[in-house]
């Protein structure tokens, strides 16, 4: 196996997002389920996102969210995701550029705009996703550097990509790139509402290797296995997966794999804000433990730290240095 030229590459739905701070009545009217993310088409978005507040626009995208994560920590970091070549799909390759990640994904130049997520965040922090995927959903196969795979230790997968068949296709060839390189690839459920979804799909993902660590969040995993039991969805995810990582809000995360389970405690929070990329910073902090060889605990406390930064602040990605954080910390790794 040849020396990595990324530490970790991502690939996911490039999306623009477009948060507001509002209340239960907004989302009560717009029929909207607390906590979850809905697919919506353009004219949802419209009445939306004109029956929003002001709002926070930046760039957003689960995966993109955790490798702009991993490049604050110092990470060697790249993403795939399709925009188009119109004005927020420009702001978004700036973005994710000045972040210190390397991102070469061609715009489209015809079909969809740019994909947005209208996010309401209300008052306890909670955030509910409305996301229009628009130019996000026309990753295919040929979207996917061969050479560019084959050079990242680990390529991290959203779930919200199996939602369009040709990101589908794009994840699938990934894996099999990653795998014959030596690499390892990683998945994250990303929403409860996907789980349901794709339950069967993941779980063979996850039972024939296609995917060698799995991220969720407790919802996440009762939704993957059907139950309300926390340590009989665990049980089994030790059985289905190469290793397996659950967080757990306050509760702090476990790490399971077949030799056991490991359970690190959260960082403490002043008051959280915004819950919004949570789990994709969470993620971030423990790949690049996993890369820098710090294990599974320390991964834990990384992840652990790099949410408690973002839940803090409107938005889902750091507005300080995670290096730094870390290192301030006692987590330098």
């Amino acid at each position: 196996m040849t020396d990595a030229r990324y530490d970790v590459l991502g690939i996911g739905n490039a999306i623009f997002d477009v948060l507001v701070k509002t209340d239960e009545a907004f989302l009560s009217r717009h029929g909207m389920t607390k906590g979850g993310m809905a697919l919506i088409d353009e004219p949802r978005a419209r009445a939306i996102y004109g029956d929003m507040g002001p709002a926070t626009e930046m760039s957003g995208g689960s995966a993109a969210n955790t490798i702009v994560g991993l490049a604050s920590f110092g990470a060697r970091a790249a993403y795939v995701g399709k925009v188009k070549a119109d004005q927020i799909g420009g702001l978004y390759a700036h973005d994710i550029r000045a972040a210190g990640v390397t991102f070469d994904t061609t715009p489209a130049s015809d079909g969809p705009a740019t994909g947005c997520s209208y996010i309401l965040v209300t008052g306890d922090g909670e955030r509910t996703m409305n996301t229009y995927l628009g130019a996000a959903q026309d990753l295919t196969p040929d979207d996917i550097d061969p050479a560019q795979i084959a050079a990242s230790r680990i390529v991290y997968l959203e779930g919200y990509l199996w939602d369009p068949k040709s990101a589908k296709d794009a994840f699938v060839k990934a894996s099999d790139i990653a795998h014959e390189a030596g690499r390892q690839v990683a998945l994250t459920l990303s929403d409860s509402f996907c789980v349901d979804r794709y339950r069967d799909e993941f779980l063979e993902l996850m039972r024939k290797g296609t995917v060698d660590l799995v991220f969720a969040n407790e919802a996440e995993l009762r939704s993957l296995y059907e139950t309300s039991d926390f340590d009989t969805a665990l049980k089994q995810l030790r059985v289905d997966a190469k290793l397996g990582v659950v967080t757990r809000s306050e509760k702090g995360c476990v790490v399971a794999s077949s030799e056991g389970v490991i359970a690190v405690p959260a960082f403490p929070v002043a008051q959280v804000t915004d819950t919004t990329g949570a789990g994709d910073l969470f993620a971030a902090g423990f790949l690049f433990g996993l890369v820098r060889g710090a294990g599974y605990e320390n991964a834990g406390r990384l992840g652990g730290l790099a949410a408690a930064e973002v839940i803090q602040h409107i938005g889902a990605r750091p507005q300080v240095s995670l290096k730094e954080l870390a290192q301030q910390n006692g987590l330098s790794v």
